[in-house]
């Protein structure tokens, strides 16, 4: 009888541990999953290798897979020409596959730069409790199919019946896209005001002062109690309307520039792309979508560079992958600024 080859058996563990990821990455990572695979991935260039090989194969089939999606779809010349055998090289670019159903997708690193053995490998910095503020916002699937977008501290309250959906908007801000259905009216309710939409994508935010409504897509008609018997005004895709609590002021409507309408929907979750960017880049553009401010400690950072793929709410994430991949550490001098430095 032939003895194990541990070596082969080893390789087995981590082609199965790896297909097992690829899978929990398509449906999306919970927090603590998220832990658990960036030091999973940190822990052995072969399980980099492994995740890299299987994200080549789904890209493969979903190539296949959409050589027909529309009738003036154009083949792929590359995909069926004969191949010769490829060796995957040793650094590989390895990428957290989208949802197939357009979920969100945890920020997962891509590639590391410079070379890994650069960077010293001692125990890392343990990083302080997050808070609110750097919580992922919330995605909310509705009963009809529609999804709800909840910024970081937004409440929701969902009544839906045979002729009505209607959302109340208890607290914050919110970004809603509505499945269409013309024979039950989609309500948002917000501080007296109503928002109402059909097959459309709009952002609706409460203060103590106001409610502000932008629409991304389609149009939505705005209702406010106080004035019953003045013409609804119809809010479209690129304007914003604005209503005053407790004032005889009708609601105003206003058409947004292209970065107007942008810095407005800011907020909202969206992968951010970063192909070989400086950390100085990256940390730039997490603070263009978030309240809690990324600062670099260290200049001897600021220059370091990675391929990777994140989600613009995911500062938390974020930074546990600096900490446990690049070694470094996280300081929280206060609820609304996060230092990465340099580990000692």
């Amino acid at each position: 009888m032939s003895a194990v080859n541990p070596d082969a058996e080893s390789a087995r563990r981590i082609e199965q541990a790896a297909a097992q990821w690829m899978a929990r990455l398509d449906r999306g990572l919970t927090a603590e999953e998220q832990d658990e695979y960036s030091r999973w991935m940190a822990l052995d260039a072969r399980h980099r290798e492994a995740v890299g090989a299987h994200r080549w194969s789904w890209d493969e089939l979903d190539r296949l897979a959409g050589l027909h999606t529309t009738p003036h779809a154009h083949l792929d010349p590359d995909l069926l020409a004969p191949k010769r055998l490829q060796r995957f090289p040793r650094r590989v670019r390895w990428f957290a596959p989208a949802s197939l159903a357009a979920a969100a997708v945890i920020a997962v690193l891509l590639a590391l730069r410079p070379n890994r053995s650069s960077i010293k490998e001692t125990p890392a910095a343990p990083i302080p409790s997050g808070s609110a503020l750097t919580a992922p916002c919330e995605r909310r699937a509705l009963p009809d199919g529609s999804v709800a977008d909840l910024n970081r501290g937004a409440a929701i309250d969902v009544v839906f019946s045979d002729e009505f959906r209607r959302i109340r908007l208890l607290r914050g801000e919110a970004k809603f896209s509505v499945t269409k259905n013309r024979a039950r009216p989609f309500i948002v309710e917000a501080g007296g005001v109503e928002v109402q939409a059909v097959g459309t994508v709009f952002d609706v935010a409460l203060s103590a002062s106001k409610v502000d409504v932008v629409v991304t897509e389609g149009t939505v008609k705005l209702k406010d109690p106080g004035h019953p018997y003045v013409t609804t005004p119809l809010v479209h895709a690129g304007q914003a309307a604005s209503a005053a609590r407790d004032s005889a002021a009708l609601p105003s409507v206003e058409t947004l520039s292209e970065s107007g309408l942008s810095a407005r929907v800011a907020w909202q979750p969206t992968m951010l792309h970063f192909d070989d960017l400086p950390l100085s880049d990256i940390v730039a553009a997490f603070n263009a979508h978030n309240t809690v401010k990324l600062r670099i400690g260290d200049d001897a950072l600021a220059p370091q560079r990675l391929s990777a793929a994140f989600r613009s709410d995911n500062v938390e994430g974020f930074v546990r992958l600096m900490v446990f991949d690049f070694g470094m550490h996280a300081d929280h001098p206060s609820e609304q600024e996060i230092v990465l430095r340099k580990s000692d």
